[in-house]
């Protein structure tokens, strides 16, 4: 146990090298790194609501009170398998297969002898998306393609711009949502 003037020594000393944090030290010092993480872990488990609350709060989060209703009516499906994989864009960053870099993106289900889908995208601020749709057939999340790069599965862009060897560009693909629900439609195309 150190002594009280051995404790404001190591304060000083401290200090003067520019820690700001030595009161926190000092009261931190008798839980160990292993109490301090399983007391970390534990919090979440034990309080599952805070985990969760700490998510609603999270600004970039859907807000359900407020928001614009996107509909994507997407047809000429080839058959039911799978799902309809949807994403949008709020900026040409990514356009339009990485889905790291989308506003949102995300699977809708294809029911059973169904040619088509609607897909809705809830809570969105008003404002102009870039909208992309595949016919997911195997449920993989993203499009497949041959051995040359030709695709091997259904994909459509908002307002059905003319595709040629590679993806129209992000302007092209634009729909502006607005309030309350804002709908359009993509026809898929196999090549």
């Amino acid at each position: 146990m150190r002594s009280g003037a051995q404790v404001q020594r190591e304060r000083r000393l401290r200090q003067r090298r520019g820690n700001a944090s030595a009161d926190s030290e000092d009261q931190t010092r008798g839980m160990s790194c292993s109490h301090f993480l399983a007391f970390a872990l534990l919090i979440p488990l034990a309080c599952p609501s805070l985990s969760f609350e700490a998510r609603a709060q999270n600004p970039s989060a859907p807000d359900s009170s407020s928001g614009c209703t996107l509909r994507i009516h997407v047809d000429g499906l080839r058959n039911s398998n799978g799902v309809v994989g949807s994403t949008i864009f709020k900026s040409p960053a990514g356009w339009p297969e990485d889905n790291s870099k989308s506003f949102r993106h995300g699977p809708t289900s294809i029911a059973p002898g169904e040619r088509q889908a609607t897909v809705v995208w809830e809570h969105l601020p008003p404002g102009d998306y870039a909208v992309a749709a595949i016919h997911d057939e195997n449920r993989n999340a993203k499009l497949d393609r041959n051995f040359i790069g030709i695709p091997k599965e259904g994909f459509g862009f908002a307002n059905n711009p003319h595709v040629g060897l590679s993806a129209p560009p992000f302007g092209a693909a634009i729909v502006h949502v607005q309030c309350p629900t804002t709908e359009t439609a993509i026809h898929l195309q196999y090549k």
